[in-house]
């Protein structure tokens, strides 16, 4: 690998801004599309200083040089963008440098900077962009770029004007959360942040090595952070989020996950979040007339907020950021993002008598220990009689029969409770809470014609998925979605009646749905055999087995792996041959795997019926590198019974 040897340090990198001969010996020396075959440009050098005010108010300075080598690349840097919120941070593109092939230097000025709306969807909080235009670029130019930002990625509580809305919600303390990771070669990246001396500083560098130092420097600890040689991380299929695996560095003066529990519980009483009206209480009654235990209220509270208030965000003023808006709002818009549907609830099981806080969580990826804010997801708390506090989730568990989603499990969370709690982890949800059943009984008949019924059941997470087919669509297509689970086996398939209760009933019991069908021509018949596939085997409704869409044809893994929720998958189906025929198929049986990952099979032949039994459990949600040749087994064990082909002969 090409590579070059930077001169380090801030002050360096500001200094190379007034020198373009410096800059002209990094740009020329940094190697091109021959070194860098798989890149459509190179980060040459990506500089971040943050000075640190008492108030833990953050002025963050970055310069970051690229070069380009493709003209993908030259299309990605022809505008360059930086996101920001305005009611936590400024920011500000201060100049844009081209440096040309040819010699010559352009110089863009921050008067051409333009600030825009970010694109959005289901979340609408004021989130801009700064941008500014760089032009046509072609392979060998070079772009530097100057950026200023103040203040943080969460929004305030309050604004009272000037610097006071950047400082952090914490006041006094501040986190950065670093990314030592690129798409694109990263030549070398350099993080340098100066806190005032008297705070406790914390910090670990995950996932890889970096060099590091820690300087006094007049009141002030400089810490800087170098790395160099940073290449992009090839993706493997269902792998982890990139910062459960990627280099990064985390750092920050809060003194623990507790300290930060107290002040998220202290910030939503003292704003009075989650304070009832006689119309909630009304509400709250209404909805529990029917309760006769402790689970049943929870239940149903829980299944109201998630059902009724709808999943949109709009700025709504006071009350953002880590402070959730008041019941009294949320109530009456019937909207908001998580934190909304989890403040409704808390305000609603408190009306009803309850004891329940919120918890912050991270959805798609680990939070490390280090107390830097590493969430996007608020969740709920109830305590039970027994004392034991139990997670809610009204944003995941729309139209299912769940309270707390199980494609959350293996996911930390800090709870905001009185006297404060550590970071914590959801556990494992077992197997058997997300069955996928299938069962059925089938003719052959001697035109190759098959006919029969089929009935499938589901709990947890894979009812989720089957009930998907009804509370996503018009009652008008349920049916036809239904139906074309067997067109999609044969175009020929006729479903001559379908039976399920009401899909909306998901309090009552595990989905359930029995079809009637006949397939003509479903098997291949000659003179003397009949060739078929078993139907229920074959992957009908395939949809609700993620697990058959994970690449197996990898010999190992590097990283972590994930699937939509652990599950258990139970097919069996009894196919009755045509009179006068015999199966070649002999008996089989499968069994491989561990306590995580297994599968269990057999085939057998008992008169003129053939029985096929599979069983696939998969114990987790995120699986280690080390779990995938079980995983591997089991899933294409059950793939192969798919593939499965049965010859009949005519007996003699």
């Amino acid at each position: 690998m090409f590579k070059i040897k930077l001169i380090l340090g801030f002050l360096v990198f500001a200094f190379m801004a007034t020198n373009a001969g410096p800059i002209d010996e990094l740009i020329n020396s940094a190697g091109d599309k021959d070194a860098y075959p798989d890149a459509d440009y190179i980060t040459i050098f990506d500089s971040t200083m943050v000075d640190v005010a008492e108030s833990g108010l953050s002025y963050t300075n970055t310069h970051q040089l690229f070069k380009i080598l493709t003209p993908k690349g030259a299309l990605d840097k022809a505008v360059i963008k930086y996101g920001y919120d305005p009611l936590s941070a400024f920011s500000e593109i201060k100049k844009v440098k081209i440096y040309r092939k040819d010699g010559s230097i352009e110089v863009v000025t921050n008067d051409q900077e333009m600030d825009y709306p970010a694109p959005a969807r289901m979340i609408y909080w004021g989130a801009r962009e700064k941008m500014i235009e760089v032009g046509r670029l072609e392979p060998g130019d070079a772009v530097e770029v100057f950026l200023f930002r103040k203040g943080f990625t969460y929004a305030l509580l309050l604004d009272n004007g000037d610097d006071d809305k950047y400082i952090p919600p914490m006041r006094g303390h501040f986190y950065d959360i670093v990314e030592f990771w690129s798409s694109q070669p990263l030549l070398e990246k350099v993080y340098q942040t100066a806190i005032p001396e008297d705070k406790l500083v914390q910090y670990e560098f995950y996932n890889g090595e970096v060099r590091s130092s820690a300087v006094l420097k007049d009141d002030k600890m400089l810490y800087t952070f170098t790395k160099t040689d940073i290449m992009p991380i090839k993706r493997e299929p269902n792998m982890v989020a990139y910062s459960d695996i990627a280099p990064k560095l985390l750092i920050s003066t809060s003194p623990d996950w507790k300290a930060k529990s107290l002040w998220f519980y202290g910030v939503n009483e003292d704003y009075g979040s989650f304070e009832s009206t006689p119309e909630i209480d009304k509400k709250v009654t209404e909805i529990l007339q029917d309760a006769e235990t402790e689970m049943d209220s929870i239940s149903l509270l829980t299944h109201w907020v998630a059902d009724e208030i709808r999943y949109s965000g709009i700025s709504m003023g006071e009350g953002e950021g880590y402070t959730l808006h008041k019941g009294e709002m949320n109530f009456e818009d019937r909207c908001g993002v998580c934190k909304d549907k989890a403040g409704m609830l808390i305000t609603m099981l408190r009306a009803a008598g309850f004891e329940s806080y919120p918890a912050m969580t991270m959805a798609g990826s680990r939070i490390d220990y280090i107390p830097a804010d590493q969430f996007n997801h608020c969740v709920t708390l109830v305590k039970k009689r027994d004392g034991e506090y139990k997670l809610l989730d009204p944003t995941w568990v729309p139209f299912i029969r769940e309270l707390w989603s199980s494609a959350e499990q293996q996911q930390n969370y800090l709870p905001g409770i009185p006297g404060g709690s550590d970071l914590k982890i959801t556990p494992l949800s077992d197997p058997e809470n997300h069955y996928f059943k299938m069962k059925g009984e089938s003719e052959i008949l001697p035109d190759g014609s098959l006919e029969g019924w089929l009935e499938l059941e589901a709990e947890g997470q894979s009812d989720a998925a089957i009930r998907r087919y009804f509370v996503r669509n018009h009652k008008s297509e349920w049916d036809k979605d239904l139906i074309r689970e067997f067109l999609n086996i044969s175009p020929k398939a006729i479903v001559s009646n379908i039976e399920y209760d009401n899909p909306y009933d998901y309090l009552s019991g595990p989905i359930k749905i029995k079809f009637h069908y006949k397939i003509p021509g479903y098997a291949l018949v000659g003179d003397e055999e009949i060739i078929f596939d078993p139907l229920i085997a074959s992957g009908i409704f395939k949809g609700a087995m993620s697990h058959l869409h994970i690449n197996t044809k990898l010999e190992g893994r590097q990283y972590a792996f994930r699937d939509r929720c652990s599950r258990l998958v139970e097919l069996n189906e009894k196919i009755k041959l045509p009179e006068g025929y015999k199966s070649l198929q002999e008996s089989r049986n499968v069994n491989t795997g561990n306590e995580i990952s297994s599968f269990d099979g057999h085939i057998d032949t008992e008169g003129n019926h053939i029985r096929i039994h599979e069983r696939i459990s998969l114990g987790k949600r995120i699986y280690d590198p080390g779990d995938f040749e079980n995983f591997k087994n089991a899933v294409e064990a059950q793939k192969d019974f798919a593939s499965q082909k049965f010859i009949l002969v005519k007996s003699k």
